[in-house]
């Protein structure tokens, strides 16, 4: 594994933002670490990154633990966070320059093409961009050295549907060469890049798993019944957020089956006239989690 996290804790005063995280990334996949705001999603990457020390567990990238990364390691790691602090009194082309003589494997060919395709103005300075041209400058300085691992932290927050296009689509292109390990709300945008998904809450990971798996097991499940349940049943654990509204129940089926799902329908409804059954994208997976967890809590 590319990244690893074992039982990480992370306390700030008497709250603890991390509480025994552990995850798996595997090399060259694009994992996207989704959760709600507070989750523990920047603290991770923080530590991560050796930004941040842990309260106790240990974080390894490239096979080297966070606290012990050298400049070996750091020369194949890009990063790019909401919060990134440029030199504001440099120009795009002067930081470049700087950065340049720091990366053996900096490709002048593909920084070149990453200015264009971003239009980010070499004799503009840093402190004179906007919020979105400045997300773009943090990434056109991670990409050209061609890292091993890009650890992207929110990198969508507020941007504008434009520059987030144009932000993912740059991505998109290199994203091949690289594992991606990416934090963001912006589910909807991620969703054709992410190849595995780790759920975090409350400082805990609840599961970690391949989209395809995530996508075939998750339904929008709507049944019509022969007639209207005259009270709510006893749901089968792995049905989420059940409504009845008369005769018609519906509900998100986490481990669907076919067959298992028309068992568990004749199980616990008398009779039923007709099923919807449909997948669902990775943002209402995430809310629907969400909600649950929030109730479960």
């Amino acid at each position: 594994m590319i990244i690893e996290i074992e039982n990480l804790h992370r306390a700030f005063g008497r709250h603890e933002a991390l509480c025994g995280l552990s995850l798996a990334v595997p090399e060259g996949s694009a994992y996207a670490l989704i959760g709600a705001n507070g989750a523990g999603k920047t603290t991770a990457i923080k530590v991560l990154m050796n930004i941040i020390e842990p309260t106790s567990g240990t974080t390894r990238i490239l096979g080297v633990d966070s606290r012990r990364l050298g400049v070996a390691q750091l020369q194949q790691v890009g990063y790019v966070s909401e919060n990134q602090m440029l030199p504001a009194r440099l120009t795009v082309a002067q930081y470049l320059d700087y950065l340049r003589p720091l990366y053996p494997t900096w490709d002048r060919a593909l920084e070149k093409s990453i200015l264009e395709e971003l239009q980010l103005p070499p004799q503009r300075r840093i402190g004179d961009l906007s919020h979105g041209m400045r997300m773009k400058m943090a990434l056109a300085s991670a990409l050209p050295y061609r890292p091993r691992v890009l650890v992207l932290d929110e990198p969508f927050s507020g941007l504008d549907p434009l520059v987030r296009d144009e932000f993912m689509e740059r991505l998109l292109q290199q994203a091949g060469e690289m594992t991606v390990f990416i934090s963001s709300h912006e589910l909807s945008e991620i969703e054709g890049l992410t190849t595995h998904v780790g759920f975090i809450d409350k400082g805990r990971l609840l599961f970690q798993e391949s989209m395809a798996d995530l996508s075939d097991r998750f339904r929008q499940v709507r049944v019509t019944l022969e007639a209207p349940m005259p009270a709510p049943g006893r749901w089968p654990a792995r049905w989420l957020l059940p409504v009845t509204s008369g005769s018609v129940v519906s509900f998100v089926d986490t481990a669907y089956g076919e067959a298992r799902l028309a068992a568990d329908l004749a199980a616990v409804f008398a009779g039923v006239r007709n099923l919807d059954v449909e997948p669902l994208p990775l943002r209402t997976i995430f809310t629907t989690l969400a909600r649950a967890a929030r109730g479960e809590g």
